[in-house]
C-alpha cells in the first residue's frame, strides 16, 4: 500500500466496537489506520489502551467555531468537525491522499465482475489494489472526492437503476477518498455530507459515488453512540430540513420506502449543478 496514504475511522463512544477496522484487515488491507476521536469522548483512554497510537484526538470545539453550522443551537453531536480535522491531520502526516470511513462497515463488496456483469463478492485480501485504483483516477481528474456505494443504492439489484452498469452517481456519502492538496470543507452540523457535495456542487465542484465498490454498513440508528442520539432526537425530519436550508431552490422533503416509510430530501439535479451545453447554443 501507499506509504503516503491512509485510512481514517470516524468514531465516537464505541471503543469496543470499532467493527470497520477488522473489516478493512480482512478484506486485506496493509496501509495505516487512524482512528480519529474528539477530545470531549469519554472513552478516550479505551481508545488508546486498545489501539494506542493509532488513536488521533482532535479538539472539537475549534472547528464548531470554524465552520458554518446551519444552527445556532451549540450542539457538538455531529461528524461535521471531525471530518474537517481529518484533512488538518492528514497534512501533519505528510500524507498525500486518504479514505474517511465511519465505524461500523461489515463488509466490502465487488459489484462487477471480469465481465461486467452485476454480482456481490466479498473483497478479500483485494483492497490494497481497489484503493490503489481509485487513487490513481482521482489523481488524474479534478474531482474533489470519489465515495464508495452503500447498499441502499442497489435497490433492484441488476435491474435497479445502480445495477445495470459500472456509472457514477452524482452524489458523495459516508466515505471519502480525498486528496490532501484538494480540500473542501464540510458544513451543516446535520446530514453534513449531503449539504457538502450539494452546496459544492452547486459552485462547480464535483463528487462521485462509484458502483463498482460498495460498503455494508449497521442499520442506521442501530448501534449506540456515533451520531445515533442525535439522529433519534430529531428525526429524519430534521436531518433533511437542513439540506432544504442550504438549497431551497433545488431541494425539497418527500416520502421514501414502500413500506417502512420516511421523510427524506430530494435534490432536483436538472437544477443543482452547472451543465455543460450544446456547442449549438453558443453564441
Amino acid at each position: 500500500m501507499r506509504t503516503d496514504f491512509a485510512v481514517f475511522i470516524l468514531s465516537h463512544g464505541r471503543s469496543n466496537n470499532v467493527i470497520t477496522y477488522k473489516t478493512l484487515i480482512h478484506s486485506g488491507y496493509t496501509g495505516k489506520i487512524y482512528i480519529i476521536i474528539d477530545d470531549e469522548d469519554e472513552t478516550i483512554d479505551d481508545y488508546k489502551r486498545m489501539y494506542g497510537d493509532k488513536v488521533i484526538v482532535f479538539n472539537k470545539e475549534h472547528y464548531y467555531t470554524n465552520v458554518d453550522n446551519g444552527d445556532n443551537f451549540e450542539n457538538y453531536r455531529t461528524t461535521t468537525h471531525v471530518r474537517n480535522a481529518i484533512f488538518d491531520e492528514a497534512k501533519k502526516l505528510g500524507l498525500k491522499s486518504f479514505l474517511m470511513l465511519d465505524d461500523d462497515y461489515t463488509r466490502f463488496n465487488i459489484k462487477f465482475n471480469g465481465k461486467l456483469e452485476y454480482v456481490e463478492i466479498n473483497i478479500n485480501k483485494s483492497m490494497d489494489k481497489f484503493i490503489d485504483t481509485i487513487l490513481t483516477f482521482l489523481n488524474e481528474t479534478n474531482i474533489k472526492s470519489i465515495c464508495l456505494a452503500q447498499g441502499g443504492d442497489f435497490m433492484g439489484g441488476a435491474k435497479g437503476a445502480f445495477g445495470e452498469k459500472i456509472m457514477m452517481k452524482r452524489k458523495a456519502m459516508n466515505s471519502f477518498f480525498c486528496l490532501v492538496d484538494r480540500p473542501f470543507k464540510f458544513i451543516s452540523r446535520l446530514n453534513e455530507d449531503v449539504n457538502t457535495y450539494m452546496t459544492l456542487g452547486n459552485r462547480g465542484d464535483i463528487f462521485f459515488t462509484t458502483n463498482l465498490l460498495e460498503l455494508k454498513q449497521k442499520q442506521t440508528q442501530s448501534s449506540k453512540g456515533g451520531m445515533t442520539e442525535a439522529y433519534l432526537e430529531g428525526g429524519t425530519y430534521i436531518k433533511s430540513l437542513y439540506t432544504v436550508m442550504y438549497g431551497p431552490s433545488y431541494t425539497k422533503i418527500t416520502v421514501m420506502g414502500y413500506t417502512n416509510k420516511r421523510l427524506h430530501h430530494h435534490i432536483n439535479w436538472k437544477c443543482a449543478v452547472p451543465k455543460i451545453l450544446n456547442e449549438k447554443y453558443k453564441k
